[in-house]
């Protein structure tokens, strides 16, 4: 068996970081949680679970999860987020994997939780994630919120049978506030990149998340859930990118002010265009 580190971003994750802490024993070497200074218990119960913890100023969730892989003991790393973990047909591919790791990255589906059921169709799975790779050739990239591990030329993700469970939204108050959020982390990362707005894309690219996602991608498969994901989710994009445009036609809107409800949380975006 090859070793395998596994790195958890946290921030004030004590109703998640034991279901995923549990989820990981049976495949991990070593977890190492890099926490964000949580002000509940998040830091003792992962020390309890025999997590190494350190803790740093929260850098944006790139540049967190580059930190967290750094701090790892093996190169190869699964990397998760707090509200996810493990069901049991991956944590049987990834123990089948360790055998000889003969690839340098695998890719899994993620299936995240709503109110208590899980969603199967829409933009929201099998939400393809690179989190199993060998951190030589791999780097966490994107643009926050939108964080993905880039690989160097030439190597490609090997799929994994199974799931990563992400229990995200446990009310539609959750799903509300997180997209608010991110519409703000996700506009300011644009207008820092130098991206425009405009009412065009104000337009269609709302327009486009739903009937990509509720028509396209089945997720009228999911009933009254997958409608109401499917609206929010064409919200949340219509938020991106009309902040965007405030962000370029207003000097009293700085980068700042829409970074300042970033609090480092572990819940990441789903299906957003």
């Amino acid at each position: 068996m090859h070793p395998l580190s596994v790195a958890i971003i946290t921030f004030n994750e004590e109703q998640n970081i034991e279901r995923c802490i549990r989820s990981v024993k049976a495949i991990a070497d070593e977890i190492i949680v890099l926490d964000s200074f949580s002000t509940d218990r998040t830091v003792d119960i992962a020390r309890s679970y025999g997590a190494i913890v350190h803790q740093e100023k929260f850098r944006g969730y790139i540049g967190q999860k580059n930190y967290a892989m750094k701090l790892a003991s093996h190169n190869y790393i699964l990397s998760l987020d707090a509200d996810e973990s493990l069901d049991q047909k991956l944590i049987a591919s990834i123990q089948e994997a360790k055998k000889t790791f003969s690839h340098r990255a695998y890719v899994m589906n993620r299936c995240t939780n709503f109110c208590g059921r899980f969603i199967r169709h829409g933009l929201w799975y099998p939400d393809k994630k690179i989190r199993l790779f060998d951190r030589t050739v791999a780097r966490w990239g994107g643009l926050n919120p939108h964080d993905k591990i880039s690989l160097e030329e030439n190597f490609l993700a090997y799929p994994l049978e199974g799931d990563i469970l992400h229990y995200s939204f446990s009310s539609v108050e959750d799903l509300v506030w997180q997209n608010n959020r991110l519409s703000s982390i996700a506009a300011s990362s644009l207008y820092a990149k130098g991206m425009k707005s405009s009412w065009f894309k104000m337009l269609l690219h709302p327009a486009w998340a739903f009937i990509n996602g509720f028509f396209l991608r089945l997720g009228f498969l999911d009933g009254f859930d997958g409608f109401s994901i499917a609206i929010h989710t064409s919200h949340q994009v219509f938020q991106k990118y009309s902040k965007l445009y405030r962000l370029q036609r207003s000097k009293q809107y700085p980068i700042a002010a829409f970074a300042k409800p970033a609090v480092p949380g572990t819940k990441t975006a789903i299906g957003e265009s």
